[in-house]
């Protein structure tokens, strides 16, 4: 980790600590999509519960980052980023001591618990424009590259440490039940960890700017605000949350077991974003994100029919191994695209209708896995983000960053 903490040159102090708070966010949602399918069920929740309750906390997410894209000008970025804390805090403890459905639905709304692995939370368009403006054009691919790695690794992690309620229940005398509503209180002890380095960045390296309309990238920001809800709405089919309960029910598997798989496919993500920096160097940005996209659907497609748990890891870890490689070519290109004083309108932009239309998704996935235990959802999820992948490549294809030109 302090290897792949080292910045490109000439990056300002704050990004270290900018990536070692997304490193630990990271290992919170990656616990936490794990940790949401596994003590749901124990509940008693179904498919489609635990998709609506997914659904609910996307639209939250989506509203609260609208709305913190209002305010966060009138507070500072590092007043505003430690205010924010307080809500995975609340979050981790609402869940630790509710068990009714409409409680949780509503801590879901309002908190930061995520059914997916990736970050869609409030944080991640401020650090965004704050990473932006740390560093130069032409490093500004690696330094994002970095800030995915680290997501990737401590979610990867968060992943594995699924595993730790039944070493508790095997070595203690601990409930099940409760040894799940601890890993909650450690979601919101995570959001304390934030705090304290929020509480050191500085103050000039994070200023923002007020909220200002989009102005000349305009047209390029809505088409591809467009493109990515598209390819958001597929990836809410399976968010990690409803893969993971797919993957418990069809092939019987225990969470500990789930938790590894999805902790090398972190690991192949995370692998993945070593290359994305270089390849993105020789074929291009969009390129990159395309053509890597692409097959890691096609996996994805095949994986209902996997007639063994073997080829389905299989597919999961090839499919890791390209399907992030868009991650941070996807930021690095929306930032280049626009003007320095629209990146963080930009970010707000085109972050919101991501959310929200990730959001649309999980309850529909749940559905359709109460009816059939076979992977419908995988199936749609992926043919919908291949029509993505070509619809970019038609519409950007020759719209270059500067870096490229």
């Amino acid at each position: 980790m302090a290897t792949i903490l080292i910045l490109p040159p000439g990056t300002a102090p704050d990004a270290k600590r900018l990536l070692a708070t997304r490193g630990i966010r990271a290992f919170g949602d990656g616990l936490a999509s794990l940790l949401l399918p596994v003590y749901l069920r124990l509940l008693g929740y179904d498919a489609v519960e635990i998709g609506a309750l997914a659904t609910a906390a996307l639209l939250g997410s989506a509203v609260i980052v609208w709305l913190s894209g209002l305010v966060a000008h009138h507070l500072g970025v590092r007043r505003f980023l430690l205010m924010a804390t307080i809500l995975p805090i609340l979050t981790g403890i609402g869940f630790a001591t509710q068990t009714e459905f409409w409680p949780l639905l509503l801590i879901a709304i309002i908190g930061t618990l995520t059914p997916t692995a990736g970050d869609v939370s409030l944080f991640l368009p401020l650090e965004q424009a704050a990473l932006a403006g740390a560093v130069t054009p032409k490093s500004r691919t690696a330094l994002f590259a970095r800030y995915s790695i680290v997501g990737s690794l401590m979610a990867a992690f968060g992943s594995l440490a699924i595993g730790l309620p039944e070493l508790l229940v095997r070595h203690t005398h601990v409930e099940l039940a409760q040894a799940l509503r601890w890993m909650f209180l450690l979601y919101a002890v995570l959001g304390l960890i934030c705090a304290a380095l929020y509480a050191g960045l500085e103050k000039p390296a994070v200023a923002v700017a007020p909220p200002r309309a989009l102005g000349p990238s305009r047209g390029i920001v809505y088409r591809l605000t467009t493109l990515f809800a598209v390819d958001a709405f597929g990836s809410g089919f399976f968010v990690q949350s409803l893969f993971a309960l797919w993957l418990l029910d069809r092939f019987q598997l225990d969470p500990t077991t789930a938790g590894a798989i999805f902790f090398w496919a972190g690991l192949a993500a995370a692998i993945s974003f070593l290359a994305a920096s270089a390849l993105s160097a020789r074929i291009g940005l969009i390129n990159t994100m395309v053509f890597t996209h692409i097959p890691a659907n096609l996996c994805l497609i095949a994986l209902p029919f996997a007639p063994t748990l073997e080829i389905a890891i299989a597919l999961i870890i090839v499919r890791g191994l390209l399907s992030q490689m868009d991650v941070p070519t996807r930021t690095s290109y929306v930032m280049a695209v626009v003007t320095p004083e629209e990146r963080p309108a930009a970010a707000a932009f085109t972050a919101i209708p991501r959310s929200l239309a990730t959001a649309i998704a999980p309850v529909l996935s749940g559905w359709m896995l109460m009816l059939s235990g076979f992977g419908w959802p995988l199936v749609i999820g992926g043919a919908i983000k291949i029509a993505y992948d070509f619809g970019l490549l038609a519409l950007f294809r020759k719209v270059k960053p500067p870096e490229e030109n």
